[in-house]
């Protein structure tokens, strides 16, 4: 970092396309304003959502520098932030406005969580404001899971799905299932609190559930409507797959007593961002815990493209976080 002349290093978007766009450069250092915090990035998660910046999916302004979620330490506090210190080690969702991909980054800081004394590493810190938090408010928030209710998640050795097996259990669910799109992340699944792992054209001898998380889209969503009880819920939070949109006909709704929802994190961050933070903080709290597990997998941040890739290629499972502090 150049803190002589207020710059500092950043992967960013210049222009849309595949993952070799990707490209490292020198952007002025951000400053927190009112109600914010300036954070020294040690780790980024990377995600699917900043695949879908990257390729343009998402309207974004370019140079455009992605990171939807990071943890470090405190660089500074704004104007009415109390809570937080400088050299204080957090988690922190910088979805709202990205740039988690570089070497500061600014966030609100109703969506940072302190990590002081519990004992969690700043790698795996990163790996939980995203898919932990969005496993907790979709079931919870969402879906409004009551104990002893089934829950099938699709992809569910992916980031957020496993997450999602490991919550829907924490918040008492009866049976919890998975799917996946091949034999070779069954095993690894199963290791996230799924009572049964299946493939995902298997899905429709699972029986019946009270909440189907998709993620994936195209036919298993439709699926995913079809595996509903009376009275069940669709939560629809992705199209991972790329397939088309998937039409669900309203009438089969009221005449099967069937809901369908839409959950959107960045969307929900900037209506809602105190209860992010509030969900966030759960999430930690969580995993300091030992009742939620992440896999991590790290790489430095210069080798962003290479995460992208692999995330593209739909053969990761667990977490992919990037490490920016010693890039």
């Amino acid at each position: 970092m150049n803190s002589s002349s207020a710059q500092m290093n950043a992967m960013t978007i210049p222009e849309f396309g595949g993952a070799e766009v990707l490209s490292t450069a020198e952007l002025p250092l951000p400053q927190p304003g009112p109600g914010q915090v300036a954070i020294d990035v040690a780790y980024a998660g990377a995600n699917f959502a900043e695949v879908l910046y990257r390729r343009g999916v998402v309207d974004v302004p370019l140079p455009f520098v992605p990171g939807i979620e990071v943890a470090g330490r405190i660089r500074a506090v704004g104007e009415g932030v109390s809570h937080l210190t400088a050299g204080q080690p957090v988690a922190a969702l910088t979805i709202v406005d990205s740039g988690g991909y570089a070497e500061v980054v600014v966030t609100s800081a109703d969506l940072v969580a302190p990590l002081d004394g519990l004992g969690i590493g700043l790698g795996v810190a990163a790996a939980l404001p995203s898919n932990s938090t969005t496993a907790f408010l979709v079931l919870d928030r969402v879906a409004r899971i009551a104990p002893g209710e089934s829950v099938l998640v699709h992809a569910a050795a992916g980031g957020v799905g496993s997450q999602l097996g490991q919550v829907a259990r924490l918040l008492g669910a009866g049976r919890v299932v998975g799917t996946v799109g091949s034999e070779a992340k069954i095993e690894t699944a199963r290791r996230f609190g799924y009572d049964e792992v299946v493939l995902r054209d298997q899905a429709a001898g699972a029986g019946a559930f009270d909440i189907v998380v998709d993620m994936v889209g195209g036919p298993a969503r439709r699926a995913g409507l079809d595996l509903l009880a009376p009275m069940g819920r669709l939560v629809v939070m992705g199209n991972a797959s790329g397939a088309e949109d998937v039409g669900l006909p309203a009438n089969d709704l009221w005449f099967t007593n069937k809901t369908v929802s839409g959950f959107n994190l960045a969307a929900f961050a900037a209506a809602f961002p105190e209860e992010t933070g509030r969900a966030l903080r759960r999430a930690v709290a969580a995993a300091a815990a030992g009742d939620l597990r992440v896999r991590v997998d790290a790489l430095p941040l210069g080798r962003a493209a290479e995460a992208h890739r692999r995330i593209e290629s739909g053969a990761t499972t667990g977490k992919l976080v990037l490490e920016v502090a010693a890039w």
